[in-house]
Formats: C-alpha cells, sequence, structure tokens
C-alpha cells in the first residue's frame, strides 16, 4: 500500500506539471504578442494575404475564443497528442525526439562531472582539516561559492576565449557528436552545480567524519582516507543525492543557454528557435518533455536516497504497518 501510495502521488504530481505547464507557456506565448498564424505561413514578416491567413486561423481554431483555443490545447496534451509544428510542419514528438538524445546526453555527462568535482573539493577539504590546512581549505571553500554563482554564458565565452580561441586545444562549436565538442559545454554546465553540490557534501562529510561510528573505526586502526571512504561518504552522499534531482533540472534548463552559446543541437536551441517563431505546439512540447523529465528523475533519486539507505526503507515499512491512531517514533 506504501508503495501504491508513492505511485499515484508520482502520477498526480507528473499530471499536475503537465496541466501548470501547458497553461503558463500557452497565456505567456499570446502575452507576448504576435499571431500564431505568421508562423503557419513562414514566420513574422511573410508577408501573406488576408485571405491566407483567414484560412490558416480556420484550420487551426484560432480564430475561436482563446478559452476555447486553450481547452482544445488541453486535450491534446492529455491525449498525448503534441500536433505538427506551425513552423517546421512535421509533427512536434518526432522534433523533440531528434533533439532529446543530445540534451539528455550533455545533462548526465554534466551531471557525473559535478559529481566528481564536488566529492574531489569535499575530500580534500576534510583531509586538510589541520592548522596545516586551513588556509587551502578556506580557498576551497571561497572557490565553491564563486563557482555556485558563475553564470553559464559568462564561464562558456571564457572557455572558448581560452581553450578554442587561444590554446586551439579543443573545439568551439559542437555541432557533432564527437567527444571532443562535449568536452566545453559539459564543464560549462557542470561547475556551477558542482559548486553547490561541494558545499552540501563537504558539510556532510565533516558531521560523518565526527560521528561516532567514524570515532570507533579510528580506535579499530582504521586511516582517515579509509574512514572517509568506507564509513563516512555514504552517510554524506545523502544531502547531495537529494540535491541532485534539482541539480539535474538546473542542468536542463541551462542547456537553453548552453546548445546556444555552442551552436550545439539540442532540445534548448530548439526552444529558442520555436519561441522566436511564436510555434505555440513545439513551445508546450519541448517545455513539457523538460518537466515531465525532472519529474522522472527526482522520483528516481527519490528510490536511489532507499537504496542508499536503509533507515528510510525501514521507516517507510513500519509507517505503513502502523495502525490507525498509533504515533510511530
Amino acid at each position: 500500500m506504501a508503495i501504491l501510495r508513492w505511485l499515484a502521488g508520482r502520477l498526480a504530481a507528473a499530471v499536475l506539471v503537465a496541466w501548470v505547464v501547458a497553461t503558463l507557456v500557452f497565456f505567456a506565448l499570446r502575452a507576448a504578442g504576435g499571431d500564431p498564424s505568421e508562423a503557419i505561413l513562414g514566420g513574422p514578416g511573410s508577408q501573406a494575404s488576408p485571405e491566407a491567413m483567414a484560412r490558416v486561423r480556420e484550420e487551426y481554431a484560432l480564430d475561436r475564443p482563446i478559452l476555447v483555443q486553450y481547452l482544445h490545447q488541453l486535450a491534446r496534451v492529455a491525449t498525448f497528442d503534441l500536433g505538427d509544428s506551425y513552423s517546421r510542419r512535421r509533427p512536434v514528438a518526432e522534433l523533440i525526439g531528434a533533439q532529446l538524445g543530445g540534451t539528455l546526453t550533455l545533462a548526465v555527462v554534466s551531471l557525473a562531472l559535478a559529481w566528481v568535482l564536488a566529492l574531489a573539493v569535499a575530500t580534500v577539504a576534510v583531509l586538510s582539516r589541520g592548522r596545516r590546512g586551513r588556509a587551502g581549505v578556506g580557498l576551497l571553500r571561497g572557490a565553491e561559492v564563486v563557482a555556485s554563482v558563475m553564470p553559464h554564458f559568462w564561464l562558456g565565452a571564457v572557455l572558448i576565449a581560452v581553450f578554442a580561441g587561444g590554446l586551439g586545444w579543443l573545439p568551439a562549436t559542437s555541432s557533432g557528436l564527437a567527444p571532443a565538442g562535449l568536452v566545453l559545454p559539459a564543464i560549462t554546465l557542470a561547475v556551477p552545480v558542482a559548486g553547490f553540490l561541494g558545499q552540501v557534501m563537504r558539510d556532510g562529510l565533516d558531521e560523518a567524519h565526527a560521528a561516532p561510528f567514524a570515532t570507533t573505526a579510528r580506535t579499530r586502526g582504521a586511516s582517515e582516507a579509509r574512514v572517509l571512504w568506507f564509513h563516512s561518504l555514504r552517510h554524506a552522499a545523502l544531502p547531495a543525492i537529494a540535491l541532485s534531482g534539482w541539480a539535474f533540472g538546473a542542468l536542463l534548463s541551462g542547456a537553453v543557454v548552453v546548445e546556444t552559446l555552442f551552436a550545439r543541437p539540442g532540445l534548448g536551441r530548439l526552444l529558442i528557435e520555436a519561441t522566436h517563431s511564436r510555434d505555440v505546439p513545439l513551445v508546450i512540447g519541448v517545455v513539457l518533455v523538460v518537466a515531465l523529465g525532472y519529474v522522472v528523475v527526482m522520483s528516481a533519486t527519490d528510490v536511489l536516497e532507499r537504496i542508499v539507505d536503509p533507515r528510510l526503507r525501514g521507516r517507510t515499512q513500519v509507517v505503513a504497518a502502523a495502525p490507525a491512531g498509533e504515533v510511530v517514533g
């Protein structure tokens, strides 16, 4: 029953997210001005005849009241019919499917790199807690703060100037699927997320490293490195795992800037182009896929937390088995 309630809650969250996203995007694009009929006939400034505009409005139900158009769009989303793109005259699902792999690859590689950077910084900070390492720990903490607030467009521009323009080691654009073209975009996305993860992981390691189980391991002759890797890290990773769901959503949203900056194919560039052309079905489809992907990742993060920490599984079982009205300690 506990599992069924959890699944029902996640499903309700996905439905709510889909409704909110479709509603906000629909009315935001209409409030931004412009006529969607122009996107269908070639974009703003297409100089289409009034007869063609009227025919298109009637064909796509754009001549109906705004509320009717909104309900029609919701009905299509509810039936998983994203429709056809106004500007590209192709199914929205086909366009998104062609670009989804590139964005997911970039997000997954960036998240893995962020974890590696955060873990390295947190480990060095914890192992350098003595007097000799205080200055270094202070520098690492300052680097974490700076990294967490670093804008993607600025960091990407600096990386392009140094490693592509100056040293010539890596390409400035990432139009293909070559691994070299993924390096600079992944670093651009990973560094700010690594700043947040590093702060959370370092605090968790500090707390776990001073816990009684760590002290017991030291009395048995374990080295500081062994205590850190085999005892403290599992406890310290839980807050970072919980934060990884948010981090993945931040990476997907940051891909809009990074994919445009590095001319990389993906959902980010597709969303920018669709927004400029007032392509309502395509914008709703892209944002909806990203939002639902965030819900899926958060659910997976929740499951991973229970795998890493058996106490969470035990708490769920106790609560599910407790009689109604009984307080569970």
